[in-house]
């Protein structure tokens, strides 16, 4: 990873305004796309499978008539009069006719109508008209609300209070106000006090905006072909924001450094790219594996929330490694410290005599580490308790602001009839299989009204096929209360009794039974989704830092961190502490999907600051096996770029809680709060505490796990190594050298191997058959050494094997007889050039094969070797195994490689064959072409062999098999 990163910093370093100019148009396509589709949000909570959907879904189609939404007009008589006098009734009644002729309005039922049911409250100063729609919430358009609201005209000026209530008023989308800027103007600040150049703080901020614009243009597409809720964008957005700018800020943060230790600016570029780079990818993946597991929940607009928020990280890590660098190369050198500034100082800060602040914080921590784990515990501890009473709910009219139609309506209706109005739970009854339709719906109403918590049920009304009833029950609580859900639930533990009895059976279902539903399917969700995103930072982290202590102890703080968050989150938005100074109108439940989405988030959040802290704790101790040093050193260097990258995330996140939605506004504030707690309280005081606790054993790894787990080299361990190699590499002028390589497997290698042969030399290799395999299989990059250095033609191995797998190529003669002896000349050479030529070529032309043959038959004549000309039409079985094995060289000689080994086996037949055959190759390579003869003996066949080309000998028999030292 580290390595290509390299490579593909260097190369957006070169071609700055190339990247640019490829992010720049990726913007405008995106973008402009996502407008020319005319996408936009609009809110569904569906949740397919569950009891309450499918009856909607079934009532759609069997009464249509009642499975649209719903809503409520309240009305309110002025003080001392009632709705009942003929001015005010005479106002409804023609309001109510209005709202008949309104498009999309299915029905519409006046609280005087014998089928309203209870809809005049006690007193009669409080009545409510029903408005039937002919769409599901989601779908009603917002010219229909427009012509509703339109209809109260006539009952104001009669000196009625009008409200509008119901799922399809409640406002829950929300955009981008002033108060977000904020949040990234103070994220600005944060990152001019870090680089203390306005040029560097620019950039994070340039970067990541280009990332969000994308991110919103491509959820601005997508909601033209799916149902995107108005939270997905935002919370791409927050998200998008954040850790575009912190991402930017790791690979800047390193550049600058290296730049004021004296690094070129491109290697720096490059090099800060690969390692705070790989850094970024690793932590960033986790945050997108944990959000893509949204999608194992099986909420649609949760799947899509995740989706877009996801994009968004994969944009803003794209940014990050290449747009990132390429700036970089824009700025060149007018990003490098001046000696003796504050960025300069901190560079050198290890040469220096006074501690930074990172540093004089580790130590305090590391003298009481017993002290501080205890302490942070505790704390955590404490604020997690509200979690503990953590009820969940979707968003109801109570939730909206105060003074909104939605709001005012739902008070009135709890005040004049009591809460569950706002809340109505819908039986759909098949009566199918019962002859006293009637007579049933009756009974099933006297039943449901000796439930608990019941305060009226309506009539059953038939469709006009008379095969399903509808029954409103009302309850009396308010449809986010806990007693509500229970009430749910209470009806399905009777409804198979009332099927046994009635021959009716019976769903519940309604706006209130779906947000039950879907409360109770993400509170059965959130303890395994728990564990799943808990065992996967395990998993990661044990691969990544080479650990078991590491991944539980960053997994104890992560579990310490969220439960304290979820619970402020709880004491604020559901006991409504501090609630009036946050702008929350009425505490409540907490918004169903907050807690998963939190979890998702903070998880790859609380990653970016583990892998930043601990990955230079780890360098520090491979360096020097001193633990307690290590802790001291890693952190120092790290705890800087970590807080500022904490302090941004928290301002960009909490500038969304004042004026945000109650929706975006739980949200905001707990992944303020939380990356407070993660990155203050465990990474930087938990974590090192629990290190030096540990001291060497936090690095422990018992061997069988270590030979299993793949390297996640992260630290860039692997791309020092290949500098080193590649270092080494440009300083051989031959084709092929190796030092003190060792080849085969551990613990039975060849070597050490130490050798440096010319381009277009002529080696003559002998040995066991495996071993000469071995050791063509290494040199040619299919086979990593065990140890030592190996080029090939200027790319070091194995951190260049592809290079060197495309300059090297490897044929066996010694195979003969396994080739089709019916196949001629002309098929072999065109089977290679096809698999060798370039894509876009089908096959080998006749022209080609032709010059090849007759390159053939001039190496013969050149090498004076007495053979028959060689046609292109010739079958193998035909031609003699001199002939043959020329003609299998050949075949390998056309993919035109730098370097070519070829096994000869045991040897051809013939006395002279294999000085014969050396003699034709010879003749027939390019002379620039380093040619490898492998055979288990040579004999006289060497003295006999060409002068043309330098000559050497490579005797693998005098080479012991050796133990390689772990």
């Amino acid at each position: 990873m580290a390595t290509l990163l390299y490579r593909i910093g260097h190369f957006a370093y070169r071609r700055a305004w190339l990247v640019i100019g490829v992010w720049i148009v990726v913007l405008g396509g995106v973008l402009g796309g996502g407008f020319a589709l005319g996408g936009h949000t609009q809110e569904s909570f569906a949740i397919p499978g569950t009891e309450s959907q499918d009856a909607i879904d079934k009532l759609a189609a069997v009464f249509p008539a009642a499975s649209g939404a719903s809503a409520q007009v309240v009305y309110k008589a002025p003080a001392g009069a009632t709705v009942n006098d003929p001015t005010y009734k005479a106002a409804i009644e023609k309001m109510a006719t209005e709202l008949t002729d309104v498009a999309g309005v299915s029905s519409v039922l006046s609280p005087y109508s014998p089928y309203a049911g209870n809809a005049i409250a006690k007193g009669g100063q409080t009545a409510y008209t029903t408005v039937q729609f002919a769409a599901q919430s989601d779908n009603v358009t917002s010219a229909t609300l427009d012509a509703v609201t339109a209809t109260a005209a006539e009952a104001r000026n009669a000196g009625l209070t009008v409200a509008f209530g119901g799922q399809v008023f409640q406002n829950t989308t929300f955009g981008v106000t002033l108060t977000e800027g904020l949040g990234v103007l103070f994220a600005g600040v944060v990152l001019v006090i870090t680089f203390g150049s306005l040029l560097a703080a620019g950039m994070p901020l340039l970067t990541a905006l280009l990332g969000v614009g994308i991110t919103m243009g491509a959820v601005t597409a997508l909601s033209a072909f799916t149902t995107v809720s108005s939270a997905s964008p935002m919370l791409a957005l927050m998200l998008g924001l954040a850790v575009g700018i912190d991402y930017a800020l790791f690979i800047l943060s390193r550049h600058r450094t290296q730049l004021a230790k004296g690094m070129e600016p491109e290697e720096s570029a490059a090099t800060a790219v690969a390692t705070a780079g790989s850094a970024v990818v690793f932590a960033g993946a986790t945050v997108i594996i944990a959000l893509l597991g949204l999608l194992v929940v099986g909420i649609p607009f949760l799947s899509v929330m995740g989706l877009a928020a996801a994009f968004a990280v994969l944009v803003a890590i794209g940014v990050a490694t290449t747009l990132v660098p390429a700036m970089l190369g824009l700025a060149k050198g007018r990003l490098i410290p001046k000696e003796g500034s504050r960025a300069w100082r901190r560079a050198h800060a290890g040469v220096t005599t006074r501690p930074t602040v990172g540093l004089r914080w580790v130590t305090m921590v590391m003298k009481a580490p017993v002290a501080w784990v205890v302490v942070v515990v505790i704390l955590l501890g404490t604020l997690a308790i509200p979690a503990l009473s953590l009820d969940l709910n979707l968003p109801s009219g109570g939730s909206q602001p105060k003074g909104s139609t939605e709001r005012q309506a739902y008070d009135l209706i709890a005040s004049g009839f009591g809460p569950g109005y706002n809340g109505p739970l819908i039986i759909a009854v098949d009566i199918t299989q019962t002859t006293n339709v009637l007579g049933d719906l009756n009974s099933i109403r006297t039943d449901l009204g000796k439930l608990p918590d019941v305060a009226y049920v309506n009539q059953g009304i038939p469709n006009s096929t008379f095969d399903t009833a509808i029954i409103s029950v009302i309850p009396k609580s308010a449809p986010d209360s806990p007693a509500t859900k229970e009430l749910v639930q209470a009806i399905r533990d009777d409804a198979p009794s009332i099927a046994k009895s009635y021959h009716t059976p019976i769903t519940v279902t309604g706006q209130t039974a779906v947000a039950v539903d879907i409360s109770n399917r993400l509170s059965g969700a959130l303890v395994p989704f728990a564990l799943v995103v808990v065992g996967l930072s395990i998993v990661l982290l044990t691969m990544v830092f080479r650990s078991i202590f590491v991944p539980i102890k960053a997994a104890v703080g992560f579990l310490l961190s969220i439960s304290a968050s979820i619970g402020v989150v709880v004491a604020i938005f559901q006991w409504g502490w501090l609630a009036n100074l946050l702008g929350i109108d009425v505490p409540g439940p907490i918004l169903s999907f907050l807690p998963i989405i939190m979890m998702a988030l903070l998880f790859g959040l609380a990653m970016d600051y583990e892998v930043f802290l601990v990955s230079g704790m780890r360098e520090e101790f491979v360096r020097t096996g001193d633990a307690k040093s290590a802790v001291r050193t890693g952190f120092s260097h790290a705890a800087r770029v970590v807080t500022a990258a904490a302090l941004i995330m928290f301002f960009v996140f909490f500038a969304f809680v004042p004026e945000g939605s109650g929706v975006i506004k739980g949200i905001a504030l707990g992944l303020a709060v939380g990356i407070v707690f993660d990155a203050f309280l465990v990474r930087m005081t938990f974590g090192p505490a629990a290190m030096a606790l540990a001291g060497s054993a936090a690095w422990w790894l018992p061997r069988w796990l270590a030979r299993i787990l793949p390297n996640v080299d992260i630290e860039g361990e692997g791309l020092r190594h290949h500098l080193e190699d590649r270092a080494w590499a440009r300083t051989q002028d031959a084709a092929i050298s190796t030092d003190s390589v060792l080849v085969g497997i551990e613990g039975s290698a060849i070597g050490p191997v130490t050798l440096a042969v010319p381009g277009g030399a002529l080696v003559f290799m002998t040995g066991e058959p495996a071993d000469r395999r071995v050791l063509a299989a290494t040199i040619a990059g299919r086979l990593d050494p065990v140890d030592g250095r190996v080029q090939v033609l200027g790319a070091p191995l194995p951190s260049e094997r592809a290079k060197a797998m495309r300059q090297v190529t490897l044929a066996d003669v010694g195979a003969l007889e396994s080739i089709d002896s019916d196949r001629t000349v002309s098929e072999v050479l065109a089977e290679r050039l096809e698999l060798s030529g370039p894509w876009w070529r089908t096959g080998a032309s006749s022209r080609q094969l032709e010059t090849w043959v007759d390159r053939i038959n001039t190496a013969f004549l050149s090498a004076g070797v007495p053979s028959e000309p060689i046609a292109a039409g010739a079958s193998l079985a035909v031609l003699g195994s001199l002939q043959r094995a020329v003609i299998v060289a050949a075949a390998a000689l056309t993919e035109r490689s730098g370097v070519i080994f070829i096994d000869l086996g045991d040897g051809l037949p013939g006395e002279r064959d294999d000085a014969d055959f050396a003699s034709v190759v010879a003749a027939l390579a390019p002379e620039s072409t380093t040619i490898v003869l492998g055979s288990s003996f040579f004999g006289t066949s060497r003295l006999l062999a060409p002068r043309g080309r330098q000559t050497l000998d490579l005797d693998l028999y005098t080479f012991d098999r050796k133990g390689v030292l772990l």
